[in-house]
């Protein structure tokens, strides 16, 4: 009967070598070297062999799930996908799911719910972008329904007018129409929807300022001005003309600005 001849520590903590008859068979971790109290003089048959791998495979899945499970939370799914790509076999990764299930080192509620907590407190994201994401980790649908229970009305409010702050300022030197336009357009990009959107929309109460507008105005037609440049006057004007008005300013304030420009060039 072939028997264990030396057992030697690896490089790697916690992990060693068994020599059966004086040539290597196999690497262990510690808690299946004790598990199977593998010492020097074991007989080792090749069915005892086999079940000590399958634990020593089981075992390093563990240690690996639990490595990747220390840097941040994980859904199943995504600890599922992070084994296999450790070419972890199908048993393995069950075996590890199972015993991460039962500690509670994995559970998709609580990571839902973390996720919107985050996203509530330090994000810019509506619901439908936050469901979006935890589908795409793997949730289910139910536990997605759970975990939005806690964004509540309030808190979308707070948390979109923020954002629609930002998307005010980014677009300020546009037209007021296209401001608005934008803002809209970005908290629905978001995230944000229905009621939610509109009570978004009402409390930023953003008004049109005939300054800023004229300003927006000219700014963006000096830029098509030089554009069009080259063209004949009439065509040159119908160009701008639709330029500008795509861009939410009023016809006859274009008309305005294009004659004040070709007065300013004929001088």
């Amino acid at each position: 009967m072939p028997k264990i001849t030396k057992i030697s520590s690896q490089k790697q903590k916690g992990r060693y070598n068994i020599f059966i008859d004086e040539a290597f068979a196999f690497g262990v971790t510690e808690s299946v070297l004790i598990k199977y109290r593998l010492a020097k003089g074991l007989e080792m048959d090749a069915t005892l062999q086999r079940d000590i791998q399958k634990d020593d495979d089981d075992a390093k899945a563990y240690q690996l799930a639990l490595n990747y499970l220390s840097r941040q939370l994980r859904t199943e799914k995504e600890l599922r996908q992070y084994l296999q790509e450790h070419e972890i076999t199908p048993d393995g990764i069950e075996h590890s799911l199972a015993k991460l299930r039962e500690l509670h080192y994995i559970d998709d509620q609580d990571y839902a719910d973390s996720y919107v907590r985050t996203v509530m407190h330090t994000g810019d994201k509506g619901p439908k972008v936050i469901r979006q994401k935890l589908i795409q980790k793997g949730v289910k649908g139910p536990q997605i329904d759970q975990a939005l229970t806690l964004y509540t009305a309030d808190d979308r409010a707070e948390v979109g007018l923020a954002a629609a702050q930002k998307l005010a300022k980014k677009y300020r030197h546009s037209s007021f129409f296209e401001q608005q336009q934008k803002i809209k357009q970005g908290l629905m990009q978001k995230g944000f929807s229905g009621d939610d959107l509109s009570l978004i929309i009402e409390a930023l109460a953003l008004e049109a300022d005939p300054d800023d507008e004229e300003d927006a105005l000219k700014t963006l037609g000096l830029k098509k001005w030089r554009r069009y440049r080259l063209l004949e006057p009439q065509e040159r004007r119908m160009k701008m003309q639709q330029a500008l008005y795509r861009k939410g300013f009023n016809i006859d304030a274009i008309n305005r600005f294009i004659d004040e420009q070709a007065l300013s060039d004929d001088d």
